[in-house]
């Protein structure tokens, strides 16, 4: 298993398993992003099969150990099964969440306590600032969230755009076609009614880089992207209701 490294936006990494297995013959990656600051912050950890791959990559660009947040879009094996990996090898490496992942779940699967973030709390790591977001339900799990890094413009966006395959790291091509074929295939959206309104929220934000979890990062009109995004649920919202 090997990760890959690409720099999708000045100091900010994207850190690209692939697994053919999954969504076959297509494929699926798993990405994680490493903010440099500092005070590194790594946003998904990865599964814990993944780690010792993940971890090397990480060592490519900052020593492991200089970890000093994790953070992740909502509780899931593959946005955080290595956490406590993580917070073994970094001893100063804090989990960073909104109150609703702490309370329910982190304060006591962490091995560390975690820091609490308010909606629209901004995190300083050192040359950088992160806006984490609430997000509940979107696109799935009452505790999910989102960062947005100021500096770049680049929105750490978790699940949202899911796509298959092994594309580049970074694309101007449209990325909101594959999310939807994405969408029909895994159905892993939770629809709701505040759904189009919590995407224009991030659309307001109007990223030039989309960090995707699962896919190629979108560079280019991110609040285009993200409009076109919610009025798609929006449409199916509208069809799913009697």
């Amino acid at each position: 298993m090997r990760t890959r490294i690409d720099e999708i936006a000045a100091g900010l990494y994207r850190l690209s398993t692939f697994v053919p297995e999954v969504a076959a013959p297509a494929g699926f990656t798993f990405n994680q992003f490493l903010v440099a600051g500092a005070e590194p912050l790594l946003f998904h950890t990865g599964l814990r099969r993944m780690f010792p791959a993940v971890r090397e990559a990480v060592a490519r660009i900052v020593p492991p150990e200089r970890l000093r947040w994790i953070a992740f879009g909502h509780y899931e094996a593959d946005e955080c099964g290595a956490m406590n990996e993580w917070l073994a090898i970094a001893p100063r490496a804090e989990v960073a969440h909104g109150t609703i992942a702490c309370l329910v779940t982190l304060n006591d699967v962490a091995d560390r306590a975690p820091r609490i973030l308010a909606d629209g709390e901004v995190l300083d790591i050192g040359g950088r600032r992160l806006r984490y977001l609430d997000t509940p339900h979107v696109p799935h799990g009452w505790d999910a969230g989102v960062m947005f890094e100021e500096t770049t413009g680049t929105l750490l966006c978790g699940d949202l755009f899911t796509h298959a395959g092994d594309g580049p790291a970074l694309t101007r091509d449209d990325i909101l076609g594959p999310s939807i074929a994405a969408e029909d295939l895994f159905g892993y959206s939770s629809l709701s009614p505040g759904m189009g309104r919590t995407i224009r929220r991030l659309a307001a934000l109007a990223p030039r880089t989309l960090a995707t979890m699962h896919g190629s990062s979108f560079a280019g009109d991110g609040a285009a992207a993200l409009e076109g995004l919610a009025a798609e649920y929006d449409r199916r919202l509208r069809a799913a209701t009697p």
